[in-house]
């Protein structure tokens, strides 16, 4: 089942309504996964030579202010942060792997949802609207954004089980539908350096697009590989620094809407989710083609 919202704004002086034209998106979705759900924003970049965690937490009662202050004493360097109900965006002007070490040996029971320059993934258990008020998504403001309401057909209902998942820099994904060969593809992705933290086959298929883009592929070319590479039937919704894509497999039974004015792009499991959207009645509205990559890009930043 699951839900896939994606919204991304070609007019930058909508950026501060991102979060409130999104949130009843996400939230449409609610039928289509009650378990859990989550999203990936995009804004607030930090500077080059900075790197941006996104940290959560199992329990609401960490201890963040003492966790950030241990930090900045083992990093030895500027830092800022701030608290979102069980998660904290963390700044450092450092590298990603020294901030990584750092958080391991301080606080393993902390998990690592997103790092970049950009990016912030919030998730967790429970329906979209407790989502979207525990971490505030009406006040959120930013380029472009995705979420993913989901049902858990497969597996136990965890907040790591929740999309989207990201294991590469400002690169997230979410996703409907199921891989044959995610176990398989999990193990040769790991002798390539990429590194999971759960069992999702969603995760595996964040991994593949991370070690292309690693190998030097364009978003395009990455994602086009992936229709050979990963077997099964998908709709993914993949976000990154500069963009926003949707592409469905070759047999494309698992649903996908979309629509596009001049203001926006906005993606949908369901086009009621896409109801809200002002001057939806004048958008351009088609289902995607199967096979088909649908990409839009800023440029480089």
């Amino acid at each position: 089942m699951c839900g896939i919202v994606g919204l991304y704004l070609k007019n930058p002086a909508l950026e501060s309504q991102l979060g409130k034209l999104f949130e009843p998106m996400l939230e449409a979705m609610t039928d289509r996964g009650p378990d859990s759900a989550g999203f990936a924003i995009y804004g607030d970049e930090v500077a080059d030579g900075w790197i941006k965690l996104t940290l959560q937490s199992t329990t609401e009662s960490s201890d963040w202010k003492a966790l950030m202050g241990e930090l900045e004493g083992r990093l030895a360097t500027s830092l800022n942060w701030f608290q979102n109900a069980s998660a904290a965006v963390l700044k450092a002007k450092a590298e990603e792997a020294v901030v990584r070490a750092a958080l391991a040996e301080l606080a393993p029971g902390v998990r690592i949802m997103s790092a970049g320059q950009s990016i912030e993934i919030l998730k967790g258990m429970g329906l979209p609207k407790e989502i979207s008020e525990r971490f505030g998504l009406a006040n959120m403001k930013g380029s472009h954004i995705i979420g993913h309401t989901r049902m858990a057909t497969e597996s136990a209902v965890t907040m790591e089980g929740s999309h989207p998942f990201s294991t590469g820099a400002d690169l997230c994904l979410v996703h409907n539908g199921s891989l044959s060969n995610h176990f398989r593809l999990r193990q040769e992705l790991r002798r390539e350096g990429i590194n999971f933290e759960t069992e999702n086959d969603t995760e595996v298929a964040a991994g593949y697009l991370a070690w292309r883009l690693q190998q030097g592929d364009s978003l395009k070319t990455a994602l086009d590989s992936s229709l050979e590479a990963l077997d099964g039937f998908f709709t993914f919704a993949i976000g990154t620094r500069n963009g926003f894509a949707v592409i469905r497999d070759p047999i494309a039974c698992k649903p996908a809407i979309l629509a596009e004015t001049d203001d926006y792009v906005a993606m949908a499991s369901e086009y009621q989710a896409l109801s809200s959207l002002p001057g939806i009645e004048k958008a351009k509205v088609w289902e995607p083609v199967p096979a088909t990559m649908y990409i839009w890009e800023r440029e480089s930043a």
